[in-house]
């Protein structure tokens, strides 16, 4: 399927760009996620498993075993702390 993948914040800072369009056979964020961690840097740093990183699906908060959809956006943020 083809999805659109955003990057915010210090995610999109390490990754070096905001956004791409993949083809992708992963069926749930946790699955995309470490199918980009697997591409190695910049990604296995920045979505590392041990790190703190929130993701969206169509501009919803989910967890991870959120289904993806063909079409559809993921994003990928650290986690945000107001003040």
């Amino acid at each position: 399927m083809k999805i659109t993948i955003r990057y915010f914040a210090s995610v999109r800072e390490a990754i070096g760009h905001s956004s791409e369009t993949v083809q992708t056979a992963s069926e749930t964020l946790a699955a995309l996620r470490d199918e980009l961690i697997a591409r190695g840097e910049p990604y296995a740093s920045a979505l590392a498993r041990g790190k703190s990183v929130r993701m969206a699906l169509d501009q919803e908060m989910q967890d991870e075993s959120a289904a993806l959809r063909d079409g559809g956006e993921a994003a990928f943020f650290p986690p945000v702390t107001g003040g």
